[in-house]
């Protein structure tokens, strides 16, 4: 495995879905809210999700804007998971049509011009984990018995 990767580990917690997640020294709880039988302890998993996109996006953006120097001062992202039915989706690869979809809207503070503001608009969409999500991706699932 490469050396910037980490492992996450993911164990069953207390309650009846909450999670002990860890990863390089760091660990928190997940859980699912309490309208979906949570306790609400923790970020739901599709908040995980949306918070690796919204990091990674402003992290990209900010690093950006700092090699090229500009008077980038903060990002302030707001994102929100949602599903649509898309009657003529000739990529879905499901039977009824629907599509995962993520809003994201990103303010940019400082003193940009609009060409400014516009490449880093550019640059949101060059992060990682975007490019990961707009990838296929095959997920290799094995049991280990302990």
């Amino acid at each position: 495995m490469a050396d910037n990767l980490s492992i996450v580990t993911v164990e069953t917690a207390e309650g009846k879905f909450q999670q002990n997640v860890s990863v390089g020294g760091h660990q928190w709880l997940a859980d699912e809210p309490e309208s979906f039988g949570g306790t609400n302890t923790g970020p739901s998993p599709y908040d995980l999700l949306l918070s690796a996109l919204g990091t990674c996006t402003s992290i990209t953006i900010k690093m950006y804007a700092d090699r090229k120097q500009w008077p980038l001062e903060s990002v302030h992202i707001e994102l929100e998971h949602s599903r649509e039915h898309v009657a003529d989706c000739d990529t879905c690869n499901n039977d009824d049509n629907r599509i995962d979809v993520i809003d994201r809207s990103i303010s940019l503070r400082g003193d940009l011009s609009d060409e400014q503001r516009a490449r880093l608009m550019e640059i949101a969409d060059k992060c990682p984990v975007h490019r990961t999500l707009e990838n296929r991706i095959d997920i290799h699932s094995t049991e280990v018995r302990k």
